[in-house]
């Protein structure tokens, strides 16, 4: 729903050369969600990282359990061997002393019996020791199994943003040198455009050049559907005066109506999965460099793409566990 009103709220902005003062407030709150989603996710990721650690530490207990169990196993085991052996040795006795008296016979009978119970009580302990090895060391294997999988899903989504990135950067090696940047980042793949590449001083509008190098991105972002995309207009501080051709009011306006100008080069190609795409305005909060440069402020005047993996098959999987 969120999603669907964000777009709804772009085209909107997209279709109206002055944007009212409701319809800024709209896109400031909406930047606001969108930025709690985007916390929401690093908190998950490193809840996911988390819940790792926590299994790795719950199979050591697991193991060395399981090794206890195996040890007090082996030493009723070896207690019963030597209990069965004074058992035969003791019947050897009562064969030889059969033949004397009444009360020594009874004595052997009686200790006998004795022997007889304390090796019935071993073998019932060892069953029952038997019994918990076979179960510690079935949840043993089965949460060694799940974090296995768990481990090969999450080297699995990293091998893939590499990729992306290779990719990426390939298809955008005409573009090097010209404002443009590729990188990878806690499992996230950033796609930096200065707005030399992109737009004119207080413009929205998108130039031949920087549409080139969104086409391409495009064409990628076609061919891996399941990624989240975000898409962040960025300013530097120098405030905006008076009123801008098509009704800028400031930079919160400006950022933003980049963002989606970049969206609308972007949903312009039909294998682009339209659902997974969100634009936002951080005006000069962001910088990357200090704004009292001219340096520093062209390097903050900027779109980036941020291209996230979906997590959803390793949280159903640790919620499984």
């Amino acid at each position: 729903m969120i999603r669907k009103f964000a777009l709804a709220a772009v085209v909107l902005s997209m279709t109206t050369s002055c944007v009212s003062k409701k319809i800024y407030q709209d896109l400031e709150n909406k930047f606001a969600e969108l930025k709690k989603e985007r916390n929401a996710l690093a908190d998950e990721n490193q809840g996911l990282k988390t819940d790792k650690t926590s299994l790795q530490s719950e199979l050591d207990k697991i193991k060395a359990e399981l090794d206890k169990c195996k040890t007090e196993r082996d030493k009723l085991s070896s207690d019963y061997t030597t209990t069965k052996k004074s058992l035969d040795n003791l019947k050897a006795s009562y064969a030889a002393l059969e033949k004397d008296s009444n009360d020594a016979l009874e004595a052997n009978i009686k200790k006998n019996r004795e022997l007889l119970a304390e090796l019935e009580a071993k073998q019932k302990a060892l069953a029952a020791e038997q019994d918990k090895f076979n179960k510690i060391k079935k949840d043993f294997e089965a949460n060694a199994k799940r974090l296995k999988e768990l481990e090969d899903l999450i080297a699995a989504k990293e091998a893939a943003m590499k990729k992306l990135k290779e990719t990426l950067t390939k298809s955008l090696k005409a573009f090097e040198g010209k404002g443009l940047t590729v990188t990878e980042k806690d499992g996230k793949v950033y796609v930096s455009m200065e707005n030399k590449l992109l737009f004119e001083s207080g413009s929205y509008t998108v130039g031949v050049e920087g549409k080139k190098a969104v086409d391409l991105v495009a064409k990628v972002l076609g061919d891996n559907p399941d990624l989240s995309v975000l898409i962040e207009g960025h300013t530097d501080n120098d405030k905006i005066t008076g009123t801008l051709a098509g009704g800028i009011e400031n930079n919160w306006d400006l950022s933003t109506k980049r963002a989606t100008a970049i969206v609308t080069i972007l949903t312009a190609h039909p294998k682009v999965n339209k659902a997974n795409l969100t634009a936002a305005g951080r005006s000069e909060y962001a910088p990357l460099m200090s704004n009292e440069s001219a340096e520093g402020k062209a390097k903050n005047r900027r779109i980036e793409i941020i291209l996230t993996p979906k997590l959803d098959e390793i949280t159903k999987l640790l919620n499984e566990m």
